[in-house]
């Protein structure tokens, strides 16, 4: 597989609407994340960062012991992962509907 087939396959995966619901779903946590960060007042530590590691499992759980802000680039990795496995687990379920093509031409 050259490099514009890959670059061909990673915006079929990415760019189908169960992959961008993910990533919207990731974009709003990490917009909670910030909020709550910047502008609460919390007299105690707050946990909430912890959901952005929670929504982007298992990849992200790789950078947790990495030094300095690695694991924030964990939270980036794991969500472009889990989207593009999603994403494929969406072609593939949807694979051969709408077209009147059997799935083998494809």
């Amino acid at each position: 597989m050259n490099g514009s087939q890959l670059v061909v396959k990673a915006r079929q995966n990415l760019v189908n609407p169960a992959a961008l619901a993910y990533l919207a779903l990731v974009l709003a946590v990490a917009g909670w994340v910030a909020v709550d960060a910047l502008f609460v007042d919390h007299p105690d530590a707050s946990l909430v960062g912890v959901w952005l590691f929670l929504v982007t499992a298992p990849t992200s759980w790789l950078f947790l012991m990495l030094p300095g802000p690695l694991p924030l680039v964990g939270i980036v990795v794991g969500a472009l992962v889990q989207a593009a496995v999603i994403g494929a687990g969406y072609r593939a379920a949807t694979r051969g509907r709408g077209t009147g093509m059997p799935v083998t031409n494809r």
